[in-house]
C-alpha cells in the first residue's frame, strides 16, 4: 500500500514539474497574437457563465422605447465607442492589439443582439476579468446600464434618430 501511495504522490509530483517546465520553457503563447491555448475557450466561457448565472434572466425594469435607446446611444458614444467601435465603422484599432479581441456591439457586426438582456447588463455592470471590459458599476446609473442593455440589444433594429446619435462625434 506504502509503493502505491508513493507512486501517487511521485506521479502526481511529475506531472506538475512538467507543467511548470512547460511553462517557464516558452510553452505557452502569452503575446496577444498567440491564439487561444488549450481548453482557455471552454474555461473562460464556463466561468463567465457560472459568473453571470441568475442574472442572465433578468428582466430591464426599463421599456425598450426610442427615448431609452437615444440616451443609451448617447452613453454608449461616451463610454463604449472608443473600444467596441461606432456605428458602421467596427472597433477601433486598439481591438487587435489586446487579447481576447474587443468585439464589436454595433453593426455591421452581430454584437450581443441574441444574448439574454440581462446577460449584456451583468457584463456591462461588472467587467470581464482578463479582458479590456471594465465594469462600469459606480461610474454609471443603474438606469443608465439599463438604457445601453436595451441599446446594444436592439442594435440591428435601431430608429433613425438612434442609428443618428451613434453616428455624431458627440
Amino acid at each position: 500500500m506504502i509503493k502505491f501511495l508513493v507512486g501517487i504522490v511521485v506521479g502526481i509530483c511529475l506531472v506538475l514539474l512538467a507543467g511548470y517546465l512547460f511553462v517557464t520553457r516558452g510553452g505557452i503563447q502569452m503575446s496577444t497574437a498567440g491564439g487561444p491555448l488549450p481548453m482557455e475557450r471552454y474555461l473562460a466561457h464556463t466561468s463567465l457563465s457560472a459568473s453571470i448565472g441568475k442574472s442572465a434572466q433578468e428582466q430591464s425594469p426599463l421599456p425598450s422605447d426610442e427615448a431609452n435607446q437615444l440616451a443609451g446611444a448617447h452613453i454608449y458614444q461616451q463610454n463604449c465607442g472608443g473600444c467596441h467601435g461606432r456605428l458602421g465603422q467596427g472597433p477601433s484599432g486598439m481591438s487587435k492589439r489586446v487579447y481576447p479581441h474587443i468585439p464589436p456591439l454595433l453593426p455591421p457586426g452581430d454584437g450581443v443582439t441574441d444574448d439574454p438582456v440581462g446577460e449584456t447588463h451583468w457584463v456591462i455592470k461588472n467587467g470581464i476579468r482578463f479582458s479590456a471590459m471594465p465594469s462600469f458599476n459606480g461610474r454609471l446609473t443603474e438606469n443608465e446600464l439599463w438604457q445601453i442593455t436595451l441599446l446594444l440589444r436592439n442594435a440591428d433594429k435601431l430608429s433613425a434618430p438612434v442609428q443618428e446619435a451613434l453616428r455624431s462625434k458627440e
